[in-house]
């Protein structure tokens, strides 16, 4: 058994608690709160001083799928041979032991939903995993929690390149809504066949993995910068009846008032760097405040290894000094991120019966340059000391 004691706790579903305590036991917060009852024997972290949050949360990122340093190699974010490839599983390319996962820990992130680049106009799946372990399949939360869909300049020039479709976004939607027509009339024959067998269409893997799209089990996770490619988003899930996220939303600003009626949950990001093609133009840390104040679900993302992930409270912190609610940055990095993703059950708060993913800083991470992750713990371990300032 392990107690958390003395810190300032950011609970993120209920109210801040100063000189707070949190007691862990088999992984799992068995109790938060003041003045609890503490078990002979149990050992103590004295956090006075400190800050304690929830374990923090990537909402979309490639941790994992791009190697650091490596190069082709380690390259296994995009299989650009084809652009329909829903068949495609990010748990597949995942290296735990790459350094990208030593930095999400020493950064207080405990929690990515990483998965395939947006080469393809059908990606594959995302999966949430923790970021600390040696074997994939033991770090994962869910999988999969999405279906990567792109719209835009990349998988324009990445065919392009190639001599062959999609090279326009006409062909992009087009090819998008071939392959969700074939996957629901695969669908309707699975249906029928529970009745007539021999209605049953042969296997076919690539839309055998767009089942839980159709269902509504998982939602299309879209790659859309610019405006016109996110109602292009938004216009074919409403054909099908699908669940979506917007991912990136880069100009998502522009068009506050219709993505308010869509009612879709924005992933905002990467905004910090260079606007390093067109679709960036009109990037801005001012997004997440004008899409929270219009009443949508946001997180904030790093889109790593664009931005290395432990800097995401860095980017939460641009988009306070824009103006977003310090409570709602901090909410954007942690619960919402877990709630889109369909993980709330288990993270993204500090609430009893959760998994025991804390990270503790000395100072602010949305305020201070000079703030320090003081330690980290995953599943009731702490996988992170820094004994500079703990």
């Amino acid at each position: 058994m392990l107690a958390v004691i003395n810190g300032f706790i950011k609970t993120m579903t209920g109210e801040d608690i100063s000189d707070g305590q949190i007691i862990i036991e088999e992984g799992k917060i068995k109790e938060v709160g003041k003045n609890l009852n503490i078990p002979e024997g149990t050992e103590i972290i004295d956090a006075k001083g400190f800050l304690i949050t929830p374990g923090l949360i990537d909402g979309h990122c490639h941790i994992g799928m791009w190697e650091e340093g490596i190069g082709f190699e380690g390259d296994d974010g995009n299989e650009d041979t084809d652009p329909i490839t829903p068949q495609l599983r990010a748990i597949d390319a995942i290296n735990p032991m790459d350094q990208g996962f030593c930095d999400a820990v020493e950064g207080g992130v405990t929690t990515a939903v990483t998965g395939p680049g947006s080469a393809n106009v059908m990606g594959g799946t995302f999966l949430a995993m923790k970021t600390y372990g040696r074997r994939v399949d033991d770090m994962v939360i869910k999988d999969p929690v999405a279906m990567k869909i792109a719209f835009g300049e990349n998988p324009k020039r990445v065919y392009d390149e190639e001599h062959k479709s999609p090279v326009t976004r006409m062909a992009i939607a087009a090819l998008l809504r071939e392959t969700l027509f074939e996957a629901r009339q695969y669908m309707d024959d699975l249906e029928a066949a529970k009745k007539e067998p021999e209605k049953k269409p042969d296997f076919d893997m690539k839309l055998e993995a767009l089942l839980p799209v159709m269902r509504k089990e998982i939602p299309l996770k879209a790659h859309a910068h610019r405006a016109d490619d996110i109602f292009t988003a938004l216009r074919i899930a409403k054909e099908f009846d699908l669940d979506i996220t917007l991912d990136h939303c880069t100009e998502g600003h522009l068009i506050v008032d219709e993505l308010k009626k869509a009612g879709k949950p924005c992933l905002i990001g990467p905004t910090f760097g260079s606007r390093s093609k067109y679709e960036l133009k009109n990037k801005s840390f001012d997004t997440p405040k004008i899409l929270f104040d219009a009443g949508l679900k946001i997180a904030i993302i790093t889109d790593s290894s664009v931005i290395p992930i432990q800097h995401i409270p860095m980017c939460a912190g641009m988009a306070v000094k824009a103006g977003l609610p310090e409570k709602e940055a901090w909410k954007a990095i942690t619960i919402n991120p877990a709630e889109i993703a369909g993980i709330s059950k288990r993270v993204g708060s500090i609430e009893t019966g959760k998994d025991a993913d804390l990270a503790i800083f000395k100072g602010n991470p949305l305020s201070d340059v000079y703030y320090e992750t003081s330690m980290t713990i995953i599943n009731g371990k702490v996988v992170y000391k820094n004994d500079k300032v703990l």
